[in-house]
């Protein structure tokens, strides 16, 4: 294993938003960056957008040299990729991935072959929009990047994971898979869950009247923001991901069924003290 991302030769798999963007960070501070994709078009891309040093639709080619391997597709496709591509990877390699949930994906790490060094990753990070195109080098400054060691990770595995957050510009934070996907299921995925209801609540029940759209106001546009993921990507976070999901939809229902009865009550007070301890509390969030 080499000892610093420098001397390093990445291989990404998967020349997505989150791979593209991943690739141009790493560019110019390790020996050099390969972008593996389905389609040649693809690779074609990321070249031009000057994202990757080499590419290829081969995965085998290219991560056969590779020092360190990321994982960037969606999370059933990662699961799958583990499955094939231990004896492809070098001795000493260290493996990542960029998944959104971590248990079942660390949970297949532990089948990979001796020789190499497994490492679960999940940037907080992202945009509503998707492919190679939206790429942003950028995208990575001063987010937190999730790192899940498993039991067999090497302490020289989890600094160079630690480097690679921090070459891209994010803080890395080392967080159990269980743990994580607990965490992301009320901060990262419920809201997606919420901005899609939000989107299908306004198409139930006011865009029959052509005036609608002309009065949307900024709170709706940005509460149903996130409703424009790539669908294929959601579904797999959300399969994954799918008891803590439901349990962190059973609280929020909860939660707005009590505001719902204090306005159905018309009790004021309550209702004022209420919302006033949810604004603090937000506050307190993002002061």
């Amino acid at each position: 294993m080499v000892s610093h991302l420098a001397d390093a030769q990445v291989a990404i798999v998967g020349l997505g938003l989150m791979g593209g963007s991943l690739a141009g960070a790493l560019r110019g501070k390790c020996r050099s960056v390969t972008g593996v994709a389905r389609r040649a078009e693809t690779v074609e891309e990321a070249r031009t957008l000057g994202l990757i040093d080499e590419g290829t639709t081969d995965l085998a080619e290219g991560v056969s040299q590779a020092d360190v391997v990321v994982l960037a597709t969606p999370v059933r496709v990662i699961i799958e990729q583990l499955r094939e591509i231990g004896p492809l990877l070098p001795p000493g390699c260290l493996l990542m991935d960029v998944g959104s949930t971590k248990a079942q994906i660390v949970a297949e790490m532990e089948r990979l072959p001796d020789h190499i060094q497994p490492l679960g990753g999940h940037p907080m990070c992202g945009k509503e929009t998707s492919g190679i195109g939206v790429s942003d080098p950028a995208l990575y400054q001063g987010r937190t990047f999730i790192l899940s060691p498993l039991t067999r990770t090497s302490k020289a595995a989890l600094s160079l994971g630690r480097e690679l957050a921090k070459a891209v510009g994010a803080q890395p934070l080392v967080v159990e898979p269980e743990r994580q996907d607990f965490l992301v299921s009320t901060v990262s995925h419920l809201p997606y869950l919420l901005a899609c209801a939000l989107v299908g609540t306004a198409d139930a029940t006011t865009s029959a009247d052509p005036v609608a759209w002309e009065v949307v106001a900024g709170g709706f546009r940005d509460t149903s923001r996130i409703s424009g993921s790539e669908v294929s990507m959601m579904v797999d976070i959300l399969l994954t991901n799918r008891d803590k999901v439901l349990s962190a939809v059973d609280t929020f229902q909860a939660q707005l069924a009590s505001l719902a009865c204090l306005i159905e009550s018309g009790d004021e007070e309550t209702l004022r003290a209420s919302l006033t301890a949810i604004r603090q509390t937000r506050l307190e969030m993002f002061p």
